[in-house]
């Protein structure tokens, strides 16, 4: 009997200069993407980062006012790493975001500012894959994104940001989801891949509080056992994957 073939990912496009990730939390991005974005960069192509939170809810051993600095400069840090120096925070409540007409009008609003052909957010189905529970703010935030992407265009949709001198934008091309349980797309991680190590490393107090590991030994576990996994999909290359959509 013949062994069944893996579908294999697709090439993610190149023909773009311009990228804005969205997504709900601090760390978000690291655990997602990071090598792809390493590798965006060296190629002088902008990404620019937002994030809906700061991720104040984020350590059970900090309160959220002591919690929220850290967090914004482990961010900053850990963006720098990967060639990324716009970062923006919508100030959104950590933990309990709501999907609606506010978080899509914030989201629209950056794209409007950014102005990018390429907008990456984070997984925003119910679950990662099976009965993986995905959370409620990485949902709200994803869904909202892929709506924001179209919001962006439309003068007629939140009127007031025109007012506010934020013209429509209607350059997205796609928008491409880390995290996807059904990806489309990927991107060779082998030249982001230590770079992506030392950025989620830059979240140094949230991985102590999360695991007893030593945190460099976690972090490069945990990255590029996922990049292994997506290379069997792409050539037997370590990479990221995406689920790609189109506009």
């Amino acid at each position: 009997m013949t062994e069944p073939t893996i579908p294999q990912l697709q090439p993610m496009p190149e023909d773009w200069q311009r990228a804005l990730a969205v997504v709900a939390h601090p760390d978000d991005l690291e655990y997602g993407c990071a090598a792809a974005i390493a590798a965006w960069t060296d190629a002088s192509r902008e990404v620019g980062y937002v994030l809906a939170t700061r991720g104040e809810a984020g350590i059970d051993t900090l309160a959220p006012a002591e919690c929220r600095p850290l967090r914004e400069r482990e961010q900053r840090a850990s963006a720098a790493v990967v060639g990324v120096s716009s970062v923006e925070f919508l100030d959104h409540r950590d933990g309990v975001v709501e999907y609606g007409l506010a978080l899509r009008r914030d989201i629209a609003a950056a794209v409007r500012r950014h102005r990018p052909e390429l907008v990456i957010t984070l997984n925003h189905r119910d679950t990662w894959g099976g009965v993986a529970w995905n959370t409620p703010d990485h949902v709200a935030v994803g869904r909202a994104v892929l709506d924001a992407a179209g919001d962006a265009g439309n003068r007629w949709i939140f009127p007031e940001l025109v007012e506010q001198g934020l013209q429509p934008w209607n350059g997205v091309r796609w928008v491409a989801v880390a995290g996807s349980a059904t990806p489309t797309h990927a991107v060779d991680a082998s030249p982001g891949l230590e770079r992506a190590v030392a950025s989620l490393l830059e979240h140094r107090a949230y991985i102590e509080a999360l695991t007893d590991e030593a945190p460099e030994a976690y972090a490069r576990k945990f990255l590029t056992g996922a990049a292994t996994s997506v290379g069997e999909r792409f050539g037997g290359r370590p990479a990221v994957a995406f689920e790609l959509f189109h506009r």
